[in-house]
């Protein structure tokens, strides 16, 4: 019996109703996902040196309608950061001081929130955040899954960051900082020495379940957070087209506005984009 079948024979209307809904978000979101992968395998034809109007021949449809798929639909880079809605689960810190003791969002943080949610949408993807409270046990194991700021608020993220062969954030008595660990090279904070700069993580991981990745996003302050979400948002399209949805790291250095954290002046990286192996 299909699922359909199944749904038919459901006597209550109201749960019927429920039902039907679901299979056709689930429709959707499946017209949706190979509509973006037509377009860009379309592109990737084109790019190997065919004419649209050998791959209009290939397909058996017109020039016209193969310029129309490739012109039309969902970017293929959305891909990059998900197929369906996206979670942005967000480390809060614990502040203890206040009259009523809360966890908050930086600004820089939820900003980096923001960026990376209107890009999401700009690719036909929407978004919503999910804040982790202290001690920042954020559970991993699901899909379209973005994980915003470092270590020092979400301590399970730097045993999963041990699966990454070529970067580590570090904890030694002068603070957390980023290491290379393909050179040996240490990325410790311009902020720290009262400069308008910061490192941020740029990584897809594996999840714990080993059934899929998500995109972790760090800073070694806030303002490093921003500034990674600022590169992935403004570098989306080179991203995928470079990575699809493969593992990877890379550290970002961002600059901002002197005296406004929240302003990212530039963002570059500083180490090559490192493909894991296996990955």
């Amino acid at each position: 019996m299909t699922a359909d079948v199944e749904i038919a024979e459901i006597t209550d209307p109201k749960r019927r109703a429920l039902a039907i809904g679901a299979r056709i978000d689930e429709h959707q979101a499946a017209i949706a996902e190979l509509s973006r992968l037509r377009r860009e395998t379309l592109e990737e034809l084109i790019a190997g040196g065919m004419t649209q109007t050998q791959v209009a021949d290939l397909l058996g449809m017109s020039k016209g309608r193969v310029s129309q798929l490739m012109s039309v639909g969902l970017r293929p880079e959305r891909a990059f950061l998900g197929t369906g809605k996206l979670t942005v689960a967000i480390g809060a810190k614990r502040e203890s001081n206040r009259s009523d003791p809360s966890n908050v969002l930086s600004a820089e943080a939820f900003n980096a929130y923001e960026r990376l949610g209107a890009a999401a949408r700009a690719a036909g993807l929407d978004a919503v955040n999910e804040v982790v409270p202290a001690p920042g046990n954020v559970h991993l194991n699901r899909p379209n899954l973005v994980v915003l700021t470092n270590p020092r608020l979400l301590p399970f993220l730097g045993q999963v960051m041990e699966a990454d062969p070529h970067i580590r954030y570090v904890l030694d008595d002068k603070g957390w900082h980023l290491v290379d660990l393909t050179t040996g090279t240490e990325y410790r904070s311009p902020r720290d020495h009262g400069e308008p700069a910061d490192y941020g993580y740029v990584g897809r991981l594996p999840r714990p379940d080993r059934k899929g990745t998500f995109l972790y996003l760090a800073g070694t302050h806030a303002p490093g957070t921003l500034g990674a979400a600022a590169y992935v948002a403004d570098n989306l399209a080179e991203l995928y087209r470079e990575l699809k949805t493969r593992r990877f790291s890379t550290i970002v250095k961002c600059v901002f506005e002197p005296g406004n954290q929240l302003n990212i002046i530039s963002t570059d990286r500083v180490t090559p984009l490192y493909r894991h192996e296996g990955a």
